[in-house]
């Protein structure tokens, strides 16, 4: 199986965790410090780690921007319902994320849009499970 890390810059780590844990997240304690902190999106395949900035930076010899000015990418996380959704999105929003724009409703999918407090664009989507396993087109058919 593939393992998956997003790394995320921050500005305040404590206030990050405090965030992805308020999603529903888990921090790993054993992958975490003063510097980083190990979000358990899903056991054994999917992780955030949030870096403070300068940590961070020590990847790479690039400059670091502002994802609340010039987001760069877009992690996207499927969940079971759109209750699902909207509670990620309202709980992201309590503690301290925004929620950039209206939800998308595609009747066969459901996005809401949510970034954390140092701007890092995630999105929560819905996409029923026939269209999830034969495509858009073979859910539309069957509306009919």
């Amino acid at each position: 199986m593939t393992t998956m890390f997003v790394n995320l810059p921050v500005t305040d780590l404590e206030r990050a965790k405090a965030f992805y844990t308020a999603l529903g997240f888990t921090i790993n304690p054993a992958f975490s410090d003063h510097n980083a902190a190990c979000v358990v999106v899903e056991e054994d395949h999917s992780y955030f780690m949030i870096l403070v900035r300068e940590y961070f930076q020590t990847f790479t010899d690039l400059p670091i921007g502002d994802p609340a000015v010039n987001p760069s990418v877009s992690t996207a996380l499927f969940l079971d319902s759109r209750e699902a959704v909207d509670k990620a999105v309202t709980d992201g929003v309590a503690a301290g994320g925004s929620e950039p724009k209206p939800a998308s409703d595609y009747g066969f999918m459901y996005q809401r849009q949510l970034n954390d407090p140092d701007g890092n664009f995630l999105e929560f989507g819905w996409m029923d499970p026939v269209a999830a396993a034969q495509g858009p087109e073979a859910f539309a058919n069957q509306q009919d």
